[in-house]
This record gives structure tokens, C-alpha cells and sequence, in this order.
């Protein structure tokens, strides 16, 4: 028989702090670099990790999604039982919401699990275990996106991760909103957040970041959008940057993890 402790859901309740339209950062990248290995999935579902205290992000997810894959079904997750409850009136034709934590609760090997604003009370001890245990149940091909943004979305680092370990970091800002690149520093996912000190990846990458913004600084006549282009190009003479002007025109730059990962991992 199946002990009791063996089925408890793996983790801790957190705040649950939510608001509409939060993720859309995420979601919006989501879409655009995972969409079509969704859209080849046998099984396309998506798990939102964590949603918190109202159903909005698993909500908003499915509608993204289905712009690219429109077969996609979205399983919310969370780890409060009465969470679920609440959420479960929200539940619609390819939504559903599920009692359980970084195990994952359900038969299906999701393509994708987005984890968001769910490490910070963690100790960074602990981060690597939890991405294992989720990359453990993703579908071949899959992909975990976890990592932190404010309270309205403005500021977001999240890192991409897929059976074999961490694949890149990606900052999104809201351009207009933006003093310098180093004010991202404060929405680093749990992995990172603790090494923006002298010696560590993230903080030179961040300081050089904040030269090239600098540098940039006679583009800010022709916008934001435009400075934050050409700091990016700067930044990529040193960086290996992954990504192109696709995406930096939306406030993006998506960098390879190695080149951030902290000292000694």
C-alpha cells in the first residue's frame, strides 16, 4: 500500500501572489522559441507550476499557447489544496487544475512547465534538485521555464532548462521603464540572484551590460527600443548571446547559461 507521505505533494505553499497579465513576458517567449516543438507533440500539455492564489496565469497561458499550438492543453498546478478549489470554476475545454507540487502530479510528460515566482523563498541550495526532479518528468524534447519578475511584469529573468540541465538566461524588461540593465539584477531567478557580487558571471555580465547601455546612450534619441538594440550588439562582442533583433526589439536577450552559471557549479 502506498503510504500517505509518499503521495504528499513535494514543496512548500507560497504567497501565491498573482496578478493578471503578470507573465506575459514569459509567455510571449514561450511562444515564440518553444511553439513549434508544442505544436509536434503527440501530447502537447503544458503545466503551470505554481500559479498562485487565482487561476489568471494558467488562464492567460492556454490563450498563448493556442495562438502557436492550438491542440495545446494546460494543467495548473498547486501545492494549497483550497488554491485548487477556487481555481477549479475556471476550468474549461483543455484546462485543468490539480493538487501537487515539483512532482508534477499526473500520467502525462508535459512539453512544457513554466515555473514562475516559485524558488525565491528556496534556499539556493536547493534549486538543483528541484530542476532535476521537474526535468525528470518532462516529454522528450521538453522544456522548464522558471524564474522571478515583479509584482506587474515589468522586470523578468527566467532561465530555460531542459533534460540535460540549464540551456540560457533571458532578461525582459519594459523598455520605457528601464533606468539601466542592472536594475534586472533585482528579479534574478533563486540560482543567480545571490551571485550578482564581485566574481561571479552574472555580476560582470551585468556591469558590462550596463557599459554598453551607457555607450549607447546617443540611440536614446530614437527610443528605448533603439538604445537597448545597440547595447545588445555591443554586449555580444563578449557575450555569448543566443538570440537576435527579433527578440531584443521586444526587450529581450536571451544569454547561454554557461557563461552566467555561478563559480563552482
Amino acid at each position: 500500500m502506498t503510504s500517505r507521505a509518499s503521495t504528499r505533494p513535494v514543496g512548500t505553499v507560497t504567497r501565491g501572489t498573482t496578478n493578471p497579465n503578470r507573465l506575459r513576458r514569459m509567455d510571449r517567449w514561450i511562444a515564440a522559441t518553444h511553439g513549434a516543438a508544442l505544436r509536434r507533440a503527440e501530447d502537447p500539455v503544458a503545466v503551470d507550476l505554481g500559479y498562485g492564489a487565482a487561476p489568471w496565469t494558467a488562464v492567460e497561458l492556454l490563450a498563448r499557447l493556442r495562438t502557436v499550438a492550438p491542440l495545446v492543453r494546460v494543467v495548473g498546478v498547486e501545492i494549497e489544496p483550497a488554491r485548487v478549489a477556487a481555481a477549479k470554476p475556471y476550468e474549461r475545454e483543455g484546462l485543468v487544475f490539480r493538487h501537487g507540487g515539483f512532482e508534477i502530479p499526473g500520467a502525462e510528460r508535459p512539453v512544457l512547465v513554466r515555473a514562475a515566482n516559485v524558488l525565491r523563498q528556496y534556499d539556493e541550495g536547493e534549486v538543483a534538485d528541484v530542476w532535476a526532479r521537474i526535468c525528470g518528468r518532462l516529454a522528450p524534447g521538453g522544456l522548464l521555464v522558471e524564474g522571478t519578475c515583479d509584482e506587474v511584469g515589468r522586470r523578468h529573468v527566467w532561465v530555460a532548462l531542459g533534460v540535460e540541465g540549464a540551456r540560457t538566461v533571458t532578461f525582459a524588461t519594459r523598455l520605457g521603464s528601464l533606468g539601466r540593465p542592472s536594475d534586472l539584477a533585482e528579479r534574478l531567478p533563486k540560482a543567480l540572484i545571490h551571485r550578482n557580487v564581485p566574481g561571479e558571471p552574472v555580476h560582470a555580465f551585468l556591469r558590462d551590460f550596463d557599459r554598453a547601455w551607457a555607450a549607447a546612450a546617443p540611440y536614446a534619441s530614437y527610443g528605448a527600443r533603439q538604445r537597448w538594440m545597440r547595447a545588445v550588439r555591443e554586449l555580444r562582442a563578449d557575450w555569448p548571446v543566443v538570440d537576435g533583433p527579433a527578440r531584443w526589439r521586444q526587450g529581450e536577450v536571451t544569454v547561454a547559461w554557461e557563461a552566467l552559471a555561478p563559480r563552482g557549479r
